[in-house]
């Protein structure tokens, strides 16, 4: 498998304990094999690693989006990891899912809401190597530093998500509360 890590620097030699524990699959070394969006979400003057993923002999989790996927973030983001993976694959979480947990912590949504609103905007794909065993079947090919960044288009698609968001958000409290009974 071919994957993309973006940084400020070429990293060769991967650090699974470096970084955010608190991160959607955990602490990790993150990689997507979605070429595009590491060109479209690479900073300007960013270095996009290229790696080559040997997965034989590896124990690995693989999540689509779903309420599975969905709880495993929840609770990673509390410092509660219970699997136990050489390398996690799924979908990244939207950049609202700090919102949208905040939101459930605060009995506003229910986590089946939630979902609905994780499930917003495209699916990109994300690899944690979890473990030494994974990182030594990670091979370094190169790297390539961008000196340009579409800023322009990132912002046009961010704003158009965020609409979205908010109109599913009001679609979701609006049914919510036709479903109230009222009182008279």
């Amino acid at each position: 498998m071919i994957l993309y890590h973006t940084s400020d620097r070429v990293i060769q030699s991967p650090d699974i304990h470096h970084g955010r524990k608190n991160a959607d699959f955990g602490w990790g070394f993150y990689l997507t094999p979605d070429k595009d969006f590491t060109y479209r979400w690479a900073r300007d003057s960013a270095v996009v690693n290229l790696y080559e993923f040997d997965e034989a002999g590896l124990a690995l989790h693989r999540f689509t989006r779903s309420t599975e996927w969905f709880e495993y973030i929840f609770h990673n983001r509390r410092l509660q990891d219970g699997l136990t993976a050489d390398a996690v694959i799924g979908p990244i979480a939207n950049d609202t899912i700090f919102d949208t947990l905040g939101v459930i912590t605060s009995g506003y949504l229910t986590p089946e809401e939630a979902l609905k609103l994780l499930l917003i905007g495209p699916a990109y794909t994300q690899v944690a190597i979890k473990t030494e065993k994974a990182s030594a079947n990670l091979r370094w090919i190169s790297a390539e530093r961008i000196t340009r960044a579409d800023a322009q288009t990132l912002k046009a698609e961010q704003e158009a998500y965020q609409e979205r968001f908010a109109e599913e958000l009001m679609k979701l409290t609006e049914a919510r509360d036709a479903e109230k009974p009222h009182n008279e």
